[in-house]
């Protein structure tokens, strides 16, 4: 599971955290209360909350150093995002908006 895991988490992000989901559904319940973040968060921010999903620990949750690897995690979603924008601002025949 773990190999599996890591293979998934650099290349497809979003199908590790579904994986992860559906081999530990306590511990995704545990760590968010609703449905509705970690669907958001499958969508916008993948490398971000699998991070904050791998990091979380069960009494206290994300604390110290933890915090610098979720935020270079949102850093390469936010990278991810701006690549792509770019990306579409260089179709030939496109003009730039």
């Amino acid at each position: 599971m773990g190999c599996l895991l890591a293979i998934f988490a650099g290349a497809f992000p979003r199908i590790a955290l579904v994986i992860f989901w559906l081999a530990r559904p306590d511990r995704m319940d545990a760590i968010f209360t609703s449905f509705v973040w970690p669907v958001l968060g499958i969508i916008f921010l993948p490398f971000t909350t699998l991070i904050y999903v791998l990091l979380w620990q069960f009494p206290q949750g994300v604390t110290g150093w933890d915090w610098l690897w979720i935020a270079i995690a949102f850093l390469l979603d936010i990278s991810h995002w701006a690549a792509t924008a770019s990306q579409r601002n260089q179709i030939p025949g496109r003009t730039a908006v």
